[in-house]
């Protein structure tokens, strides 16, 4: 677990990715730059490995954008638009992604072996007492307050859109064999349009950034019990990891926890 003391509020983080108990290699990946405040997890698909090239891709340009950023360096092109309704970091989340999958889809058609590969991505990024979010895919970020959990991205998958739709429930969804075909990903065509918000960011705040893997067998409810009863984040993740072991995860599992707290007085000392 590390600290961050560059903003308002102490910001600690940890993150850890497992291979599960039947993959034989890992397509997820995980990042995070605490001085900057950008947290990423990736869950990358396509076969011969190119999963697992897909999501490094995705979280080293994503967090390389905001290390360039901060370094004023603004050269990188994006292709894509500005989202109007959300923030100017909400926006760059939005720029980095659209990098990443530029990144992606250009390896995919150079290389015959990377055909199709592709990969989800959430993505945080904390300023102060403010947070922006974005995601494609259905890799989750969970904000947990005040003793409950909210789920604050919704799935780019196909029972979803039903659900949206009316056309099946969500306990039905929950219980579909489609459950994990997925309407949009980084690498899948030239552009991608990730969503995003910004919400305030207060002590004692936990969020959750996950993978399919974490989420496709446990509850809501049954993270935010995991999370509440560990004493610490490290133990934390290895629970919520555990934990979906051992409900049959199929998948890799990988999840990266960030909580706000009040400064001590140690750290405003030295901050």
């Amino acid at each position: 677990m590390t600290v961050s003391l560059s903003m308002k509020l102490a910001i600690h983080a940890t993150g850890k990715t497992d291979v599960g108990r039947v993959r034989t290699n890992n397509e997820d990946c995980i990042g995070f730059d605490l001085r900057r405040g950008i947290f990423v997890l990736s869950d990358g698909m396509g076969g011969q490995a190119a999963g697992e090239v897909a999501s490094k891709i995705a979280v080293d340009t994503v967090i390389g954008y905001f290390r360039r950023r901060d370094d004023h360096d603004r050269r990188d092109k994006v292709v894509g638009r500005e989202f109007a309704g959300v923030s100017a970091r909400a926006n760059a989340l939005a720029n980095a992604i659209q990098l990443a999958n530029q990144a992606i889809h250009t390896a995919a058609t150079s290389d015959p072996n990377k055909a199709g590969m592709g990969a989800t991505i959430v993505a945080l990024c904390i300023a102060e007492s403010l947070f922006s979010i974005a995601h494609v895919g259905d890799s989750r970020i969970y904000l947990i307050r005040a003793g409950a959990i909210q789920r604050l991205t919704s799935d780019h998958s196909f029972v979803t859109e039903q659900v949206r739709r009316g056309m099946i429930s969500q306990e039905e969804a929950e219980r579909s064999p489609m459950q994990n075909v997925i309407v949009r990903a980084l690498g899948s065509d030239e552009t991608v349009e990730p969503d995003l918000a910004d919400h305030e960011l207060t002590a004692g705040d936990l969020l959750l950034l996950c993978c399919d893997g974490l989420t496709q067998r446990l509850t809501d409810g049954s993270l935010l019990e995991l999370a509440n009863r560990a004493a610490n984040l490290d133990q934390a993740c290895d629970g919520l990891i555990q934990a979906a072991k051992d409900a049959g995860s199929d998948d890799n599992i990988s999840c990266i926890l960030v909580r706000a707290a009040e400064r001590t007085w140690l750290e405003t000392l030295f901050r």
